[in-house]
């Protein structure tokens, strides 16, 4: 094997690592945007756990997260707009980056 040959490769291996960091990341995110509509619908423990599963599903069917944000808006019923579900999103997105960066 070349060194280009080594290069290709470990340029790779780092590709799919942070692909698979950024996937755990949104997720996580997900989780906590889930949780965090949850509370504000006055939903606890498995209620709350299960609609925080569900936006997870969601993200992942979505063809996009301005959908699901959306979607989130419209549960919430006028606590909060689109604006304030994406500013909470791009929190939790950062906070999450950061733990699953801190974990591996």
């Amino acid at each position: 094997m070349t060194t280009f040959d080594d290069r290709e490769q470990a340029y790779e291996n780092k590709f799919a690592h942070d692909a698979h960091l950024n996937f755990r990341a949104e997720v996580r995110c997900n989780k906590m945007l889930g949780l965090w509509a949850a509370e504000q619908l006055g939903k606890t423990g498995n209620e709350a756990e299960s609609y925080a599963s569900g936006i997870i599903k969601a993200d992942l069917d979505e063809a996009s997260h301005d959908e699901v944000i959306a979607s989130i808006a419209s549960d919430l019923d006028g606590k909060a707009s689109v604006a304030e579900v994406a500013a909470k999103r791009a929190e939790f997105l950062v906070i999450a980056r950061k733990e699953v960066l801190e974990e591996s």
